[in-house]
């Protein structure tokens, strides 16, 4: 089998899925996926080492200009080796660029090499997309995973400082081009990123994530009860229910005069895990402080943003909004039929 991975490997190179199979295991279709297109599907036979093109998932994509991600690993301050992933504009030299730096959620998830819309509507609009695997992020072995344990919103986005200083010693990154953008936890180590380091960050994108610790706990769903436990062994110091002092220690709502940057926020009506009450309770606290903050509702979504008109109505306003405050490329914002959401 090895040796049929490899043949379609040097064939067409990319990530290679057994999607099926015949019942002599002679014929085998095959998805190949690059970091830079969705998966196309071949037939390939075992026997004559024959790989036959049957149709790409998504031919549209390929019409356009699209950037190949580049896997590099960038050393934290403590000499932790993070994999991460930078992808820059097509074409155009990767020197001094706007970065956004794409943090993923969990944070017992991992960033990959596999093709990402998101990162390939950044590096359209001019961006470089900077994505790092923070400790405690999962598949790199229990021992970088438990280099995460408490350290939610301290070491783990202390990591993602080391990571946008790398990206500006290495000349890729315009120092004073700096963004933070995540969902959910990433949301959250967005705003504590602008907390934390209000020097680093030009502006800041947080879909749903939550800026009250304690919040977050109380309305922990019960189908998630299960990684409850664990929530609370890896994140946690004390009384994990009733430590208000570690609460306040790590959650965004409790700081926010330290944020300068100007922050686009995007929530869902009926997000059940962070719940609508706990972003209102934010972006109220952020206006006091009168801080520049644009908050963006959609009334028929939860954890997530899945309708089409919804997700296109939000990332014309993410693009707009980075634009305006890292002078990338942005196409006129204009209102998206069907959309449900509410500017409040």
């Amino acid at each position: 089998m090895k040796a049929d991975f490899e043949s379609i490997s040097h064939e067409v190179p990319g990530f290679i899925e057994l999607v099926s199979r015949d019942n002599g295991d002679e014929k085998w279709i095959v998805a190949i996926q690059r970091s830079d297109a969705l998966a196309s599907y071949y037939a390939f036979d075992r026997k004559t080492k024959k790989l036959t093109k049957m149709f790409d998932s998504n031919p549209d994509i390929l019409r356009f200009a699209r950037a190949p991600k580049k896997a590099l690993v960038i050393k934290a301050r403590d000499g932790l080796e993070m994999v991460s992933y930078l992808t820059t504009p097509p074409g155009v030299e990767a020197k001094n660029l706007p970065l956004v730096l794409l943090i993923h959620g969990g944070p017992w998830d991992r960033d990959d090499d596999s093709y990402d819309p998101e990162v390939q509507f950044l590096a359209n609009r001019g961006y470089a997309a900077l994505q790092v695997n923070y400790r405690g992020s999962t598949s790199f072995g229990i021992k970088f995973f438990n280099a995460g344990n408490l350290q939610v919103g301290l070491g783990m986005v202390e990591d993602l400082f080391d990571a946008a200083r790398w990206a500006v010693d290495q000349g890729i990154a315009d120092p004073k081009r700096i963004a933070a953008m995540g969902g959910s936890m990433g949301g959250y180590a967005t705003l504590r990123a602008l907390e934390m380091r209000p020097d680093l960050f030009t502006c800041g994108v947080d879909e749903f994530g939550p800026a009250d610790e304690a919040t977050s706990l109380r309305f922990f769903p019960k189908y998630w009860s299960n990684i409850l436990a664990r929530w609370r062994r890896r994140r946690r110091e004390g009384d994990a229910d009733h430590d208000e002092n570690w609460n306040r220690k790590i959650s965004p709502l409790y700081h926010v005069d330290a944020i300068r940057a100007p922050l686009l926020i995007g929530q869902g009506k009926n997000d059940p895990r962070v719940t609508i009450a706990n972003t209102d309770v934010m972006v109220a606290a952020l206006r006091k402080a009168k801080r520049e903050v644009t908050y963006v509702v959609y009334s028929d979504e939860g954890h997530g943003f899945a309708r089409p008109e919804n997700q296109r109505d939000f990332y014309g306003r993410v693009e707009e909004f980075l634009a305006k405050h890292l002078e990338g490329r942005a196409e006129p914002w204009k209102k998206i039929n069907g959309s449900t959401a509410e500017l409040r």
